[in-house]
C-alpha cells in the first residue's frame, strides 16, 4: 500500500457492519460459501464494504440498508456499470434483498491513489482519465454538470461547463485503484454529464489538496487532451464554481479534509486571479 497524503488519509474510517444472516446467505448464494471478510475501511458511502473470499474468488462488496440516504447513489453505480467497461471494476450483480441493496464487484488488488508531488500514480490517472474521454456517453438520465453545480454561478457561465461527455467529478484518491498496471475509477454515484475537461479539473483540485502548486497542477493536466479544449474563462468559472462550493461543504462540516479541498479552491482561485 502507499502512503497516502494528509487529505486522502482523514477522509474517514468506516464503521466495522455485519451483514444480517439473511443478506449474507443471498451474497452466498451468489459467490459459495464465505470463507473470509476483509473489511475495507477507506471511502465513505457505504454501510458495508468488503472483499469476500471464497474457496477460489475474491469478489469486492459494498452495501447498505434500502432506507440509508446514500442508496439512489448506488443504483445510480448500478445503471452505468455497463457503460465504463474498461475504467471500473466489471460489475458482477445487484441485489436487493432482506432490506439491503448490495453491489458486487471483481476484485482487483491494489492501492488506492498517492496524488501527492512526484506520485508515480499519476501518469496512470492521466491515461485513465484520456480513455474516459472517448467513451461513448450512455442514453440514461443523467444529471449535468450545470444543473448540479445551479446556483454556484450565473447561467451564462455554467453554460461553459456543459457537454456531452460521461464524467466522474468525484476523483479523491480513495476513488481511484492503482491495480494490474492501470488506475481504475471506482464509485460511480454520481455520473453526469459535462464538458470533455470536468474531470480532469476535478483531478488537479485534488492534487492541490494533496500538496501540488496551482501551476503544477495545471502543468500536470495539460498533458491530457481535453484540456486543450478547455476556455480559459470556462475554467475560471470551474474553480470559482468549487471555490464557493467547498467553502460551503466546510463550513456546514468542517472535517479536515473537506477543509483541504475547500483551501485548495480557493488557493487555486486566488492563482488564476492573480
Amino acid at each position: 500500500m502507499n502512503q497516502l497524503g494528509s487529505t486522502a488519509a482523514s477522509m474517514g474510517t468506516r464503521d466495522r457492519v455485519t451483514l444480517p444472516p439473511a443478506v449474507r446467505a443471498a451474497v452466498e448464494a451468489e459467490i459459495g460459501e464465505i470463507r473470509h471478510v476483509e473489511p475495507v475501511s477507506s471511502g465513505l458511502n457505504s454501510a458495508f464494504a468488503a472483499v469476500l473470499h471464497t474457496a477460489d474468488a475474491a469478489v469486492f462488496i459494498k452495501g447498505m440498508p434500502e432506507d440509508h440516504p446514500g442508496v439512489r447513489g448506488q443504483h445510480r453505480e448500478a445503471a452505468i456499470a455497463p457503460h465504463i467497461a474498461g475504467i471500473a471494476p466489471r460489475l458482477r450483480w445487484h441485489l436487493n434483498t432482506a432490506g439491503w441493496d448490495l453491489l458486487g464487484f471483481d476484485h482487483l488488488p491494489g492501492h488506492t491513489a498517492d496524488l501527492s508531488p512526484t506520485s508515480p500514480d499519476l501518469a496512470g490517472l492521466a491515461r485513465t482519465l484520456a480513455r474516459l474521454r472517448e467513451l461513448e456517453p450512455p442514453t440514461l438520465p443523467l444529471p449535468r454538470i450545470e444543473q448540479r453545480w445551479t446556483g454556484l454561478a450565473d447561467d451564462a457561465d455554467l453554460a461553459l461547463l456543459s457537454g456531452e461527455h460521461l464524467l466522474h467529478t468525484d476523483l479523491n484518491p480513495n476513488n481511484i485503484l492503482i491495480s494490474v498496471g492501470q488506475a481504475w475509477l471506482v464509485d460511480w454515484a454520481w455520473p453526469t454529464l459535462g464538458a470533455p475537461w470536468i474531470d480532469t479539473a476535478c483531478a488537479a483540485l485534488w492534487l492541490i489538496a494533496e500538496g501540488h502548486t496551482p501551476t503544477a497542477a495545471e502543468t500536470w493536466a495539460r498533458t491530457l487532451p481535453a484540456w486543450s479544449r478547455a476556455p480559459r474563462n470556462g475554467l475560471d468559472t470551474f474553480v470559482a464554481v468549487n471555490a464557493r462550493l467547498w467553502t460551503t461543504i466546510a463550513a456546514d462540516d468542517p472535517q479536515p479534509w473537506k477543509l483541504a479541498l475547500r483551501n485548495a479552491a480557493n488557493l487555486w482561485l486566488t492563482h488564476r486571479s492573480s
